[in-house]
């Protein structure tokens, strides 16, 4: 099954780097307008091979340096996760590592869509993120915070596909009995999968999302 993976990946990559769109000519394409091989190494492979076999939907990034401690390695651009019946939306989310993309790819399936299931009644549409790579502090430290590498995302709300929104900004506290649950099953369920995931209940800093990162040991507030 890996293998099959392996070569799935590597031949849409071949495909990318030569400009060809199977099914279509060739011969009315410029070739000078092809978009660059991204290169990709044998870890980074099998990561995005995992990816691949989810079903979720996504493009490998080239490697970024951005200097005073920022990059973007080894990263994805995702643009769905499959749920167990129908693709999980995600909205104004940039690049992110891929093996914290592989988690938060479990997490959504797993963690999110079935606990929406079971407590609201109805599956995820849409997961709204308040982003992931950019080149910035911890709040209030001179430390890099972990989405300078692009290996954190933080999530806003979460939109169901009767049309319900549940935002963790007002719902955390102020919502119904299930969505206050709901967010709550959530935000367990990552602290079993990240190193870090930080919520409402940390500080005033995360009041509107939850945080969630591949490093740390486990620190879950």
């Amino acid at each position: 099954m890996f293998a099959r993976s392996s070569i799935l990946l590597l031949a849409t990559l071949t495909l990318a780097a030569c400009g060809t769109v199977p099914g279509g000519s060739s011969s009315t394409r410029n070739p000078q307008s092809a978009p660059r091989p991204v290169a990709v190494s044998p870890d980074a492979q099998m990561c995005l091979a995992a990816i691949t076999e989810t079903g979720s939907r996504y493009s490998p990034l080239p490697d970024e340096y951005n200097g005073n401690g920022c990059a973007i390695t080894r990263a994805v651009q995702l643009s769905a996760v499959r749920g167990d019946a129908s693709d999980l939306g995600i909205s104004n989310i940039g690049p992110v590592q891929c093996e914290t993309a592989k988690i938060f790819i479990a997490w959504a399936r797993f963690g999110v869509d079935r606990a929406a299931r079971k407590i609201l009644g109805s599956p995820i549409d849409r997961i709204e993120t308040m982003g992931s790579y950019s080149c910035r502090n911890v709040a209030g430290t001179s430390r890099r915070s972990a989405h300078a590498t692009a290996q954190a995302i933080d999530v806003g709300a979460f939109v169901l596909e009767d049309g319900r929104r549940i935002d963790v900004k007002s719902a955390w506290s102020g919502g119904s009995r299930e969505e206050r649950e709901f967010l709550r099953v959530v935000h367990n369920s990552a602290c079993r999968r990240f190193g870090t995931v930080l919520g409402p209940d940390y500080n005033a800093a995360h009041r509107d999302h939850l945080h969630v990162e591949i490093s740390g040991g486990g620190f879950c507030r």
